[in-house]
């Protein structure tokens, strides 16, 4: 008998944990500077046919595990035309 797998197939959180950081800041970070909280990004989003109550919408974005289909979804309901991935560095750490 063979030893089970370990986690094949699943990626390990680095490299990707670093570039979900990112994704979640990005959300945030418009959401601050439009003055969005998550009732108004809810409703937004239901123009779009996507239907998340706003506290669904706050526990993905918090645990950063989101599609980029819906990061471009949230970022298009909120007016984002442009965003410069300049700002983001390879290997750069947000926290500390």
């Amino acid at each position: 008998m063979e030893g089970l797998p370990h986690k094949r197939g699943r990626l390990p959180a680095e490299p990707y944990g670093q570039w979900e950081e990112e994704a979640k800041g990005l959300i945030e970070e418009e959401m601050m500077r439009r003055g969005i909280r998550y009732k108004q990004l809810s409703r937004m989003l239901e123009q779009l046919g996507v239907f998340e109550s706003p506290d669904q919408l706050n526990r993905k974005i918090n645990r950063k595990r989101f599609s980029a289909a819906f990061l471009i979804a949230c970022l298009r309901v909120m007016g984002v035309e442009n965003i410069a991935l300049h700002q983001f560095k390879q290997g750069q750490n947000k926290e500390g």
